[in-house]
């Protein structure tokens, strides 16, 4: 049998899973990761615990599947983007917390940089709008915030990465410091063009060059893993940021075809081929994962609280006990009887882009019960995900791209169908869920299949995608018009507030 091992390497988890060579799950392991909240705002993760999580699930999984580590072929990498790390390059130890993707202490720099003119240039060289989701100037707070980081990092002896990094630093015992260009694309500090560091846009942020990461394609050779972590060494073959791994692993690879990760947040991108298209609705232009050097791209979207709304409604109000327990709730109504809920915990993002904006719930009466809440909570994911979706459109049919015929969707949220049939309703077009949702997973093990000659290209894994259930709207254009406005409304007043 030909076995690949995937780390997934999550917000709130580490995961391993091993596929077989045709991309089934064998066996998989999960371990919680705790989150640090030290002010309003900002979110945080130990780096030692993201790597012994993830260590501790790759050891796991092996047993369980009950084979060893010389049975694998190849390692896949998958991880949370945009969160940012530095380390000593001599001793392994990192300098700070890791600063999560959904952490807002840059607002600031980002507001010195859009007040300087910068917007323009950094959207035309990276894809990306300036905002503190992005890497860069994460990277910056940091080296301004630690003593004496900036003069170590100008002398080599720190390195920077995103969650990937890490992970290869770590598997590799520091013999490599590498990422793939979808990371990059995410750092706000990499020309999406010719896939390299940007010299103009590190100046700008202050950043030594020294402290970046080599950029190979998402296929590539990324070293090989210590013989004593996992019993052998193993090759590290495919690595993506989770959501181009998730596009790729839902066999995304033409333009015009897209997905939805319901997550934490809420991911929606659209495969553009190798067309750089510059959104002008509110998204983002990204890199595709690239299985050669040729540089390919996608729109994107990103909720900031997809799922996470869920877990508001376990650990904040208290209103479910497990977040399997939300459908439920949700379908003791027959609607959410006028109540919308706004989930701005942490802003807005695409395509409004509000970082200051907060969270609201309105429509309330006498009436409301915890079920409308529910329900409004549910809906709220769709909604954020259906003004994706308009915006993509827009740029896609100013682009001359065909509409989008489906939505393929993945994620842990997408096995909520009452959640997936108001997709549905909301989207207009069918919401496809495939028979394996872990796609993000299996993106990692397709590319680190195909850089060591398991899958032989992309046709093939187009084939070995298959759909477990379609959902077909019901209602109609009006009524799904008249909900939609409902929610802008409701944005609206989010942001005035």
């Amino acid at each position: 049998m030909t076995y690949i091992l995937a780390l997934d390497q999550g917000t709130s988890s580490s995961r391993s899973i091993v596929f077989d060579g045709r991309g089934r799950i064998v066996a998989q392991a999960q371990r919680e990761l705790p989150q640090r909240y030290p002010r309003p705002g900002w979110v945080e993760h130990d780096p030692k615990q993201i790597w012994q999580t993830q260590l501790d699930t790759a050891r796991e999984v092996l047993r369980t599947a009950g084979i060893a580590a010389a049975d694998i072929r190849s390692i896949g990498i998958t991880n949370q983007r945009e969160t940012t790390l530095v380390w000593d390059r001599r001793t392994g130890e990192p300098i700070h917390h890791a600063i999560v993707w959904q952490d807002r202490r840059a607002e600031p720099e980002c507001a010195r940089l859009r007040d300087e003119g910068w917007a323009p240039k950094v959207q035309l060289k990276t894809g990306l709008r300036i905002d503190a989701y992005f890497s860069g100037t994460k990277l910056k707070w940091i080296l301004d915030q630690v003593p004496d980081s900036r003069d170590r990092a100008a002398r080599g002896e720190l390195a920077f990465g995103t969650v990937d990094s890490w992970l290869i630093w770590q598997l590799t015992g520091g013999a490599v410091h590498v990422t793939d260009v979808t990371n990059a694309s995410r750092t706000m500090l990499f020309n999406v063009h010719d896939n390299a560091w940007d010299a103009e846009l590190l100046q700008a942020l202050d950043i030594p060059p020294a402290l970046m990461p080599e950029v190979l394609p998402s296929a590539a050779e990324f070293g090989t893993t210590l013989p004593e972590l996992l019993g052998a060494p193993i090759r590290i073959g495919g690595v993506a940021g989770d959501q181009q791994s998730a596009t790729f692993g839902q066999a995304c690879f033409s333009e015009g075809m897209a997905k939805n990760t319901y997550g934490t947040g809420c991911f929606m991108l659209m495969h553009t081929g190798e067309r750089f298209q510059t959104s002008q609705n509110g998204l983002v232009t990204t890199s595709a994962a690239q299985p050669g050097r040729q540089p390919e791209f996608a729109l994107e979207g990103s909720v900031f609280v997809g799922g996470a709304v869920v877990q508001w409604m376990r650990d904040g109000l208290r209103a479910i006990g497990t977040s399997g327990e939300v459908e439920a709730l949700a379908s003791s109504v027959q609607d959410a009887g006028g109540v919308v809920l706004v989930p701005a915990f942490t802003g807005l993002g695409a395509p409004y882009w509000q970082p200051e904006a907060r969270g609201i719930l309105t429509g309330l009466t006498r009436g409301t019960t915890m079920g409308h809440i529910a329900r409004a909570a549910l809906e709220s994911i769709a909604f954020q995900s259906a003004a994706l979706l308009v915006a993509m459109q827009r740029d896609a049919a100013a682009a001359g791209v065909a509409p989008m015929r489906e939505l393929r969707v993945d994620g842990g949220a997408c096995v909520n169908d009452l959640l997936m049939q108001f997709q549905a309703d909301l989207l207009g077009i069918a919401v496809v869920r495939p028979a394996v949702i872990e796609t993000t997973a299996l993106g990692a093990a397709y590319l680190a299949g195909l850089s060591c000659g398991v899958f032989a290209g992309t046709d093939e894994l187009s084939a070995l995608w298959q759909a477990e259930r379609r959902f077909e709207p019901r209602l109609s254009r009006a009524q799904a018009d008249e909900r939609m406005q409902q929610w802008e409304h409701a944005v609206r007043q989010t942001i005035a507030a």
